[in-house]
């Protein structure tokens, strides 16, 4: 999701309600306690010189029941952040929130949650490192090729292994 999106929303929502990734809510009385710019300078295992800019948002929770992050509110210190800190509109958002550490996460919404999603890591040179590209994709064998290709393997007790 980027800054002008979430803006959009805030702007026709009442309450702000953030969802882990496995249906837990955040609890309500989260505070956002900072909104950052992050600036990502790197080569990938394949030489390549890469550049990542993005949004960060870190929500906290504490012992503050009563506190309530109202939308207009969280408007206003993105807007602020956008003038101060000269993020652009087109940033994507990625959430710090505590876990068992500080894990990070995409935000996306549904209708009436944000969601917080999972990240993955990934190698950005597939081609150069010799990783096939669908490495997702399992090789189907028939059970029948099983079978002939244990015929003519060692088996328990011959001295073969």
């Amino acid at each position: 999701m980027k800054l002008s999106e979430i803006k959009h929303i805030l702007k026709e929502k009442e309450t702000i309600v953030f969802e882990l990734p496995d249906g837990r809510l955040v609890p309500s009385h989260f505070h956002v306690t900072e909104i950052g710019g992050i600036e990502k300078k790197f080569i990938d295992c394949g030489g390549t010189l890469r550049y990542e800019s993005k949004a960060s948002f870190q929500l906290w929770e504490a012992n503050d029941y009563d506190h309530r992050l109202h939308p207009e509110k969280l408007l206003s210190i993105i807007e602020l952040s956008e003038k101060v800190l000269h993020l652009d509109k087109d940033s994507e958002i990625e959430v710090e929130y505590q876990g068992s550490t500080v894990e990070k996460y995409d935000l996306a919404f549904d209708g009436d949650h944000f969601l917080l999603i999972n990240k993955f890591t990934t190698c950005l040179a597939q081609d150069q490192c010799g990783i096939p590209q669908n490495t997702s994709v399992k090789t189907k064998k028939s059970l029948k090729s099983l079978t002939a290709s244990a015929n003519n393997s060692c088996t328990p007790g011959s001295g073969c292994c």
